[in-house]
């Protein structure tokens, strides 16, 4: 029975992923057209591009803090399921958005709802699955979730933009069918039967050893959001630069590319951190691999279409260390505070790409859009490097304990 439930709950938890990669993507692949439609163009759609995705990662950074304190208070079930509610019917709403400030709410709406999936679910993974094999399972989320972002470009060229939100909201509503059978965790079980405090966000502030320990668990995960918030999402913006020989560059494409590679570093990410026993050591792999490949998007001249397309899936694949990044997080913490930081670490990155965005645009005007993604960049890629030097090794660590004041 209870291999039956670790199956069934990854699963869910993958399926679930897809379906908020899905739903996290499908604006930046279809801004323009249904921007357009609702008759923003021109310089009103330069103006409210990064705005409404702003407003999207907003929502997932206050999403996180919500989802996450009520994982440890309510339980992980609850929370995986809630958040895919929410963000189903949010993405559903979009499809019948007539002016900016209608798109803004159902962006924020989906943002919040799109915070609680993957902690939960990767909190219920890493507390359920067996210590030396967990890194499995959350390897399995994060490479088959990555795929829903190619299914959002798929959907979106075939059935159009109102119909690529509505299957999204769909897609979650029948997700929520499979919940029967799946139980709660055994830790969080005995969590509830024990009087420690649960989900206090400030307990992670008020003690400087913790909360030192929580910042450097965001800012692993700084570089992902640095290449998919600017090198990726402003791809159509770096091509013009670069003078490409062959058809115009499209955003939906880029995204395309670097999700399938995001996805194939996923998988081999897991894979060799099960073989060498080890979280850090390969994500101290992959930060070198991103940086190398940052530095050739960025001071490569000229390029063809399918040349700029390889490169957007290189550095999808360099920056496919997401899920070690969510587990190294998951278990720096004990059972009571473990689904506050699952929750929050990934959306406050997420909610970073705006600091981000803000800090490259700024740079932009003054030092121009190479040297401003390479400022950027090394301060991202700096800052995790540094972080994940100073977290411990948690691989095949017990996770069965509390948290003390």
């Amino acid at each position: 029975m209870k291999q039956r439930n670790i199956i069934l709950l990854v699963i869910v938890a993958s399926l679930g992923y897809f379906v908020d990669i899905y739903d996290l993507i499908i604006y930046n692949i279809v801004k323009k057209t249904s921007l357009a439609d609702i008759g923003i163009t021109g310089d009103l759609f330069k103006q409210n591009e990064t705005y409404l995705f702003n407003v999207q990662m907003t929502g997932m950074l206050l999403g996180g803090l919500l989802w996450g304190i009520l994982g440890d208070k309510k339980g992980r079930l609850k929370v995986l399921f809630g958040s895919i509610l929410m963000y189903s019917i949010a993405n559903i709403a979009n499809a019948y958005v007539v002016n900016i400030s209608q798109y803004a709410i159902c962006r924020f709406i989906a943002g919040i709802g799109l915070a609680g999936e993957l902690g939960a679910g990767i909190t219920l993974v890493v507390e359920i699955m067996d210590k030396k094999n967990r890194g499995y399972g959350t390897m399995i989320i994060v490479t088959f979730g990555a795929l829903g972002a190619v299914a959002a470009y798929i959907i979106s060229t075939i059935a159009g933009w109102q119909s690529a939100y509505i299957t999204g909201g769909v897609m979650g509503l029948l997700l929520l069918a499979m919940r029967i059978g799946i139980s709660e965790s055994g830790m969080y079980k005995g969590l509830e039967e024990s009087d420690v405090k649960r989900g206090d966000f400030m307990m992670l502030v008020n003690n400087p050893k913790r909360l030192f320990k929580y910042l450097a668990c965001i800012c692993i995960g700084l570089p992902v959001w640095y290449v998919v918030g600017i090198l990726i999402n402003l791809g159509e913006h770096f091509a013009a630069m670069k003078v490409i020989d062959g058809d115009a560059i499209v955003t939906g494409k880029c995204v395309l590319y670097a999700y399938l590679g995001l996805s194939v570093g996923d998988l081999l990410s897991g894979i060799l951190s099960q073989l060498m026993k080890s979280r850090r050591k390969v994500v101290i792999i992959y930060l070198a691999f991103i940086s190398v490949t940052v530095l050739y998007y960025i001071f490569t001249p000229r390029m063809t279409t399918t040349h700029f397309y390889m490169v957007c899936l290189l550095l999808g694949a360099s920056t496919g260390f997401w899920a070690l990044f969510v587990t190294i997080a998951s278990e720096q913490f004990g059972t009571n505070l473990r689904s506050t930081v699952t929750n929050t670490v990934p959306n406050f990155v997420r909610g970073a790409v705006v600091i981000i965005t803000i800090s490259f645009t700024s740079l932009k005007a003054s030092i121009g859009i190479n040297q401003a993604a390479l400022v950027v960049g090394a301060v991202c890629i700096g800052l995790s490097l540094i972080s994940v030097l100073y977290v411990k090794e948690t691989f095949s660590q017990d996770l069965n304990y509390f948290e003390i004041e």
